[in-house]
């Protein structure tokens, strides 16, 4: 166990909350609720696949303050809806509205999510630090039952900030109490979690379950969040 971590700061969606499959489900319960079939929309995994592409490239440019977040929500759902050359505004916007709404009732986790939860609660102050919605993100834990493991939830709205800049590493410095050497960010995406917390003088852990290959050097990586233990 490393003695001088004493915070442990997680990411929340694709880290702890599975995202993917969370995502998914969403999608397939508002294919049916929608009966988007009857509007030529045939299969249900491909509309996902094509979903998340302009999903990953509207946050993309949100991170990037190109985009905001209210047209984020309802754009990637008209982008996606005119893949299939369907030009309906007004249903992508109640797409739009009704994925916010189901998304974060979801409850699927990460593998070993909750137990390596635990193993830190005995030892660390554990933390989150999300670019997700406050409300939004506050519901994904209270229905997926983890919110009891953090002491500061530190998104995007609260702090006024997006990873990696930053303004948001040093917000939760400042409302944990902690400081950089006693700190140690855990997220999977090397972009803005891993170069984020590294550019504001933290360690970091880039939770990498694909295995991808890449240049960066994190101070720890994992493949699967059990593998924390060797670390903590």
């Amino acid at each position: 166990m490393n003695k001088t971590y004493k915070h442990i700061f997680f990411d929340l969606d694709h880290t702890l909350w599975d995202f993917d499959k969370n995502s998914a489900n969403t999608i397939h319960r508002i294919y049916n609720e929608y009966n988007l079939q009857d509007v030529g929309i045939g299969n249900i995994d491909e509309f996902v696949d094509k979903y998340n592409v302009h999903n990953n490239a509207l946050w993309d440019k949100f991170r990037k303050g190109k985009v905001r977040r209210e047209e984020l929500r309802w754009k990637r759902f008209w982008l996606t809806l005119l893949d299939y050359q369907i030009g309906d505004t007004a249903l992508a916007h109640e797409l739009g509205m009704a994925y916010v709404e189901i998304l974060p009732t979801q409850t699927l986790l990460t593998p070993h999510a909750k137990e390596i939860l635990n193993y830190c609660k005995e030892k660390y102050t554990l933390h989150l630090i999300t670019n997700g919605y406050e409300l939004t993100q506050r519901i994904k834990l209270q229905y997926s039952g983890i919110s009891s493991f953090f002491n500061e939830i530190i998104t995007s709205e609260r702090s006024s900030a997006l990873k990696p800049n930053p303004e948001i590493f040093s917000y939760a410095l400042k409302a944990s109490g902690a400081t950089r050497k006693e700190s140690i960010m855990i997220g999977d995406t090397l972009e803005v979690d891993v170069v984020g917390a590294r550019n504001s003088g933290w360690d970091q852990v880039y939770y990498n379950p694909d295995k991808k290959p890449h240049q960066l050097k994190p101070t720890f990586e994992v493949s699967c969040l059990s593998e924390l233990q060797k670390i903590l």
